[in-house]
C-alpha cells in the first residue's frame, strides 16, 4: 500500500479502527521483515509497518539523518491519520523514535524500543569510523548487497535462529538498495539522544537480546534506567534480529506489554 501523497509504501493488517500500532525495521529490513507481527498482531491492532524512506517502495529523502528521518515518521502518522499509536521501533528504527519522541513527546500512547541504542557516540570517534568501514568497505571493493546480505545476517543473529525468518532476513538484507545502505549508515554517524531519555513520559519497553553485539543487552538495561517507569525484557540467546530469529518470544514480549498499556488506559 502506498499513502496518499506517494511517499511511503507500507503493509498493514487488522482493523483500520484499531489502536494503531507501527513498526520500524531496521537498516538491512523493510515492511515485510515485520510479516509475522502484522499477522500476530493484526488480531488486536491496526498493524503497520513501513519501508523506511529509500527502502522497498517508499521513495527516498534527498538528504537523510536521523532528523529528517523522523520528521518523515511524523508524515508517515499523519498520512495515515493514525491517532495515538503505539511505535515499536527496532535500530536504526528506535533511533527514529527517540528522536521523533524529542518533537512529539505527547502523541504516542506507548514505544517499544527493540534492540537499538540512544547513541552512536562522536562522528569522529575511531571506533565509528571503523564501525563504517567494515560495513562499507566491502561494497567500495564490488561486493553488492545481495552479495554480502547471507554473512552480513550471519553475523547478526545469535542461537538457532528460525529458517524461514532467515530466509526472510537475506532477502531484506540483499534488496536494499547500496545508496540507502551508505546514507543510514553515515546517518548514525553522531546520533545521541542521551541527554533526552529522561524526558520520555509515555509507557517504553527496552526489548533486548542476549546475543545481540551491536545493540548490547547491559548497554540496553542501563539505558532502560534512564527512562522513567521503563520496562526492559531481555530474550536469551537472540541477537540482533529478535523478530525473524524469534518470532513467538518477540510478539509474547510486546504482547506482554502492550496489555499492561492498554490495561492502564
Amino acid at each position: 500500500m502506498i499513502t496518499k501523497d506517494g511517499r511511503f509504501a507500507y503493509e498493514a493488517a487488522g482493523d483500520p479502527d484499531a489502536t494503531p500500532l507501527i513498526f520500524l525495521h531496521g537498516i538491512g529490513g523493510a515492511a515485510r521483515a515485520w510479516r509475522r507481527q502484522l499477522a500476530f498482531f493484526g488480531k488486536r491492532f491496526h498493524a503497520i509497518a513501513w519501508d523506511m524512506p529509500g527502502y522497498g517502495g517508499s521513495p527516498p529523502l534527498a538528504s537523510v539523518s536521523i532528523v529528517t528521518l523522523a520528521d518523515a515518521l511524523q508524515k508517515f502518522i499523519e498520512q495515515l491519520g493514525a491517532s495515538r499509536p503505539v511505535l515499536v521501533g527496532h535500530s536504526i528504527g528506535g533511533m527514529i523514535v527517540q528522536k521523533w519522541l524529542v518533537q512529539s513527546p505527547q502523541l504516542a500512547r506507548a514505544v517499544v524500543l527493540a534492540q537499538t541504542s540512544p547513541a552512536f557516540g562522536k562522528a569522529d570517534g575511531d571506533w565509528q569510523k571503523s564501525f563504517i568501514a567494515a560495513r562499507l568497505g566491502p561494497l567500495d571493493r564490488g561486493e553488492t548487497m545481495k552479495s554480502l546480505a547471507p554473512s552480513l545476517v550471519k553475523e547478526l543473529v545469535g542461537d538457532d535462529p528460525d529458517p524461514k525468518g532467515m530466509e526472510l532476513a537475506r532477502d531484506c538484507m540483499g534488496s536494499v538498495p547500496e545508496a540507502s545502505y551508505r546514507a543510514m549508515m553515515l546517518a548514525l554517524m553522531g546520533f545521541d539522544q542521551r541527554s533526552t531519555l529522561k524526558d520520555i513520559s509515555i509507557p517504553t519497553l527496552l526489548l533486548s537480546g542476549s546475543k545481540d553485539n551491536n545493540a548490547p543487552a547491559p548497554m540496553m538495561a542501563k539505558t532502560a534506567t534512564y527512562i522513567p517507569g521503563a520496562e526492559y525484557v531481555e530474550l536469551a540467546g537472540v541477537g540482533h534480529l529478535a523478530n525473524l530469529e524469534r518470532p513467538d518470544a518477540f510478539d509474547e514480549a510486546i504482547g506482554r506489554f502492550l496489555n499492561s498499556v492498554t490495561a492502564k488506559a
